[in-house]
């Protein structure tokens, strides 16, 4: 299983929303980077759910159940999309001022590229924001 963070800014596409749809498509992703992310997620990957903008953090887990595909929201055919499913809410939101504080998580990929909507975690990331977030 591989690990993911996905962001959105909470007044688009908010955790509340994601978990309330169930399983729905991560569309409008235009980052050729991204789009590359998107089409390495297999279908049980877990992916961070992260508020950008206002917020500025992970907020939940979930799961993706259907790998890349075209993006209906995309004229040009260039870019994909995946499905993913709200799993579990993190117990306590982890805020970015203290991913970037902890030297744990001083390589991750936020901390580094916080602009990247679509962004590969490694294990022991994973591990430690969720357990940062009240998560076993």
């Amino acid at each position: 299983m591989a690990y993911w963070l996905v962001k959105s800014e909470p007044g688009t596409w908010s955790w509340d929303q994601h978990v309330k749809k169930g399983a729905d498509a991560w569309t409008g992703v235009r980052n050729h980077q991204a789009k590359a992310h998107l089409k390495a997620m297999k279908k049980g990957d877990r992916a961070f759910f992260y508020h950008s903008g206002e917020g500025k953090e992970i907020i939940g887990v979930s799961e993706i159940v259907r790998e890349a595909y075209a993006d209906p929201t995309d004229a040009s055919g260039a870019f994909v999309c995946v499905d993913l499913k709200a799993v579990e809410p993190l117990k306590a939101p982890v805020a970015l001022a203290a991913i970037k504080a902890d030297k744990a998580l001083a390589n991750m990929v936020l901390v580094k590229n916080s602009r990247l909507s679509v962004q590969p975690v490694t294990s022991d990331e994973w591990k430690h924001i969720r357990k940062l977030g009240g998560l076993k």
